[in-house]
C-alpha cells in the first residue's frame, strides 16, 4: 500500500516503496539475492561498470535517514543531519535546530561531525541507499544488494519519517515545514554532486513551496543534479508531485519487468525518464531484505545511473548530465516521448556512451 507521511505540516508521500514482501537476515538470503536484482541487467549496468563504478561522487540521499549498519552499505555512509526535528533530547519537544552548520566526518560511515546523533535509522531510507551505492558482503562481495554505483559515497540526510515511525506527534507535524529546502541546501553546501529524493506529495494539499524551489534552483546553479520519484497514484488521481514537479528536477517514473508503465506510476508531462520500479529487492534496516515495488526505486536507480555519469565526467554541467540520461534511453515510446514513459527507460551504459558525445 501507498504510505502518506507528513513532513512537518506537509503531506508527504514516500513515493515510495509499496511494500510487497519483507526476507529475513542477510545471512539467509544474501546468496540468492543478486539473482534478483532484475535492474540490472535491463539497465545494462554491469556494461558500464567497466567504465566507470561511481568512484569520487557523493549522492545525497534526502529521506527517512539510513542505516549504515548495514553488511550491503559499510563504509558507503557519511551521516548528515536530522531535519525533521524529532532528534531532540527525550522530554524537549521537537526542534529544527539539529543541523550545526559542521561538516560531514570525512571518514567512510562517518557522523555529521559536531551535530546529534542521528534517529533510528529509516528502512525507507535504507532501502534506496543499497539500490544508489549498495556494495553487497561475503566472500568478493558475492551476496546481498549491488547498487548502480557500489563505489559512490552516500551522505544520508533526514527530511521525513517512515510511516510506521512512533514519533509521529502532533507536535512533529507542525515542525520544521522547510525540512527539505533544507536538506537539498545543506547536501550542495557539503559536496553533493547528485541528490536523490524518493518522496513527494502525497495529498492535493500538497503543492510545493517557494522555500524548496529556491533550493532546487540554488542546487541548479551550482551544478548538482537532482533525480525525484514521479508519485504512486498515477492509477487514481494522478496528481502532480513536488519536488519531481520543479522545473530542472529529473522526475523518474517507474516501469515492470516487461518495460511497460507500472499501473501506479504518474503520468505527467513532466516525467523525464522511467526505470524499473516492480518487485525490486533491496537492503532494509536490521541485517534485512524487502521486495517492493513504487517510483521511490525508480528514481533511487537513475541517481546512481547520475553518478555513473559524474564519475566519468566530472566536468559535465548538471543539464548535460540530464541530456545523456535522456538521450541514453532504452527503449524509447513511440513517437519519442510520452506522458508515461518520459524519454525512455533509463539505461547506464547508453548514458554513459551518450555523455561522451555531449
Amino acid at each position: 500500500m501507498r504510505s502518506a507521511l507528513l513532513l512537518c505540516v506537509v503531506p508527504i508521500l514516500l513515493a515510495a516503496f509499496l511494500l510487497t514482501g519483507a526476507a529475513g537476515p542477510s545471512e539467509n538470503l544474501g546468496a540468492t539475492i543478486r539473482s534478483r536484482q532484475w535492474p540490472l541487467q535491463a539497465m545494462e549496468v554491469r556494461t558500464a561498470w567497466r567504465t566507470t563504478r561511481g568512484a569520487g561522487v557523493t549522492i545525497a540521499v534526502l529521506d527517512t535517514g539510513i542505516d549504515d549498519r548495514h553488511p550491503d552499505l559499510s563504509g558507503a555512509v557519511v551521516q548528515g543531519p536530522d531535519f525533521t526535528g524529532t532528534a531532540s533530547a527525550p522530554g524537549a519537544g521537537p526542534s529544527c535546530d539539529t543541523e550545526t552548520g559542521a561538516k560531514p566526518s570525512a571518514s567512510a560511515g562517518g557522523k555529521a561531525s559536531g551535530s546529534a546523533p542521528p534517529a533510528a535509522s529509516g528502512k525507507h531510507g535504507t532501502a534506496m541507499a543499497a539500490l544508489i551505492a549498495g556494495r553487497g558482503h561475503g566472500p568478493s562481495r558475492s551476496y546481498g544488494v549491488l547498487g548502480i554505483a557500489p563505489e559512490a559515497r552516500i551522505l544520508s540526510i533526514k527530511v521525513t519519517l517512515d510511516d510506521d515511525d512512533p514519533r509521529w506527534t502532533d507536535a512533529a507535524r507542525t515542525t520544521c515545514r522547510d525540512a527539505v529546502a533544507r536538506g537539498i541546501r545543506y547536501a550542495v553546501d557539503h559536496g553533493a554532486q547528485v541528490i536523490s529524493m524518493s518522496l513527494g506529495g502525497g495529498s492535493g494539499a500538497y503543492r510545493g513551496s517557494p522555500a524548496e524551489e529556491r533550493a532546487v534552483r540554488y542546487a541548479l546553479s551550482r551544478q548538482v543534479v537532482l533525480i525525484a520519484s514521479s508519485g504512486n497514484d498515477g492509477a487514481g488521481a494522478n496528481r502532480r508531485n513536488f519536488p519531481a514537479a520543479y522545473p530542472g528536477v529529473i522526475a523518474v517514473g517507474a516501469v515492470d519487468r516487461t518495460l511497460h508503465p507500472a499501473p501506479f506510476s504518474n503520468r505527467q508531462r513532466y516525467l523525464s525518464l522511467v526505470a524499473p520500479g516492480t518487485e525490486i529487492i533491496s537492503a532494509r534496516g536490521g541485517h534485512s531484505y524487502v521486495t517492493a515495488d513504487g517510483t521511490s526505486a525508480a528514481a533511487a536507480l537513475v541517481a546512481g545511473v547520475a553518478a555513473l555519469v559524474r564519475s566519468r565526467y566530472p566536468d559535465l554541467p548538471a543539464r548535460d548530465v540530464r541530456r545523456a540520461l535522456q538521450r541514453g534511453v532504452s527503449p524509447r515510446p513511440p513517437g519519442g516521448r510520452d506522458d508515461a514513459y518520459g524519454a525512455g527507460m533509463a539505461n547506464a551504459r547508453r548514458a554513459i556512451e551518450a555523455a561522451e558525445r555531449l
